[in-house]
């Protein structure tokens, strides 16, 4: 059993806190991980708010990388002393998702069995079974996925944020939204999530490449991702200023990465004929949208939504991390700030207002390659 510090929240609304907390030696299948760094992420924001369960408390964080401590019986994927990048997908291989060849919508994913404690023995919730806001953390096998190769002190930041938001943005643009050489793309709303898909439609070869927010500041950082115009959409029309970039057509993938009625509406009449859109954004529950259904037959194409950017770690990731290495994907550019655990509460509020692309938590000491 290990006690070591991690950021909690206890209660609905009420503000996070660095407490002491006690995790198992890994089991059959677990892996026992020390966090190095852990990003920030809008979904921490509503466990603390009670927006996707009331299991209080819950240990927070789940956009980490770190090194692996110990393994369990059974586990042949990872060996102490590896690099990792923890995902919250880990597939069971059994679903019927698994069994028809799409374990990317893997219906029943893998976590810990053994539960995480507070000092005083009450269990903990983990953030989307990783609770990584923490020295160190309790996770299955198949939630760590090995870095190859060496990993300088620096790297492990920006590497974890494909854990989570980086990964949604750019897999909603190329696994999802299939975007292709030529393509034009626009995508709704230049966040953490957002810029990334911009990113994303910039490596999957797209040409035109439209951002819209109503931050100008964002608007030009997303022109260092790939943006190859931006559309301020306090200023003008979104829907005509996409149309007039695209030869009066339209976009052939849109990307609403806001989740509100309005972006939702616009993004659906941004698309070209038989255009693909994609819902990446997370709405607030009970948003609705009144669907006129002519529009969607006479205009064709689909509307999806992406969870996790239907990513599969195992075949993703690593090929992220190329990209990475290639200079072909700026990780980097995401990192905002770095921060200390007590930091998170305020990290937060940077974000709620827009301050931030990620503000990244350094938590261990990464050890040299």
């Amino acid at each position: 059993m290990h006690e070591v510090q991690a950021v909690v929240a206890t209660a609905k609304d009420e503000p996070v806190s660095v407490q002491t907390i006690r995790v198992p030696d890994p089991g059959p299948g677990e892996v026992l991980v020390d966090v190095v760094t852990c990003g920030v992420c809008q979904t921490d924001l509503h466990y603390q708010r009670g927006g996707v369960s009331d299991d209080f408390p819950f240990l927070l964080g789940h956009e980490a990388a770190g090194v692996v401590a110990e393994v369990g019986d059974g586990v042949t994927s990872v060996a102490p002393g590896d690099p990792v990048i923890l995902n919250w997908r880990a597939v069971c291989g059994q679903c019927r998702a698994c069994r028809r060849g799409e374990p990317w919508y893997c219906f029943d994913t893998h976590n810990a069995d053994q539960k995480m404690t507070l000092a005083d023995g009450t269990p903990l919730e983990p953030a989307l079974g990783i609770g990584a806001f923490a020295e160190k953390t309790l996770v299955a096998a198949g939630q760590c996925t090995k870095i190859d190769g060496a990993v300088s002190p620096g790297q492990y930041g920006p590497l974890g944020l494909l854990g989570c938001g980086v990964m949604a943005g750019i897999g909603a643009a190329i696994n999802t939204g299939a975007a292709q050489r030529g393509d034009s793309v626009a995508v709704y709303g230049c966040g953490g999530v957002g810029t990334a898909a911009i990113a994303g439609a910039a490596l999957a070869g797209a040409t035109t490449i439209i951002a819209v927010d109503i931050d100008a500041q964002k608007l030009q950082t997303a022109r260092g991702f790939g943006a190859t115009h931006t559309v301020d959409s306090t200023a003008e029309d979104p829907v005509a200023a996409i149309q007039a970039r695209t030869g009066g057509f339209g976009a052939d993938l849109v990307i609403d990465a806001v989740g509100i009625q309005t972006t939702f509406a616009q993004a659906f009449r941004s698309r070209d004929l038989a255009g693909r859109m994609v819902l990446v954004g997370v709405p607030d529950p009970g948003t609705m949208w009144e669907i006129p259904l002519d529009e969607v037959f006479s205009r064709g194409g689909s509307i999806k939504s992406a969870w996790y950017g239907d990513c599969l770690p195992s075949r993703d990731l690593p090929m992220l991390v190329d990209q990475y290495r290639l200079g072909r994907l700026n990780l980097e550019g995401f990192v905002t700030e770095r921060i200390s655990l007590g930091d998170v509460q305020a990290a937060f509020a940077k974000m709620t207002a827009g301050e931030v692309l990620r503000s990244v938590v350094e938590i261990g000491e990464a050890p040299n390659p």
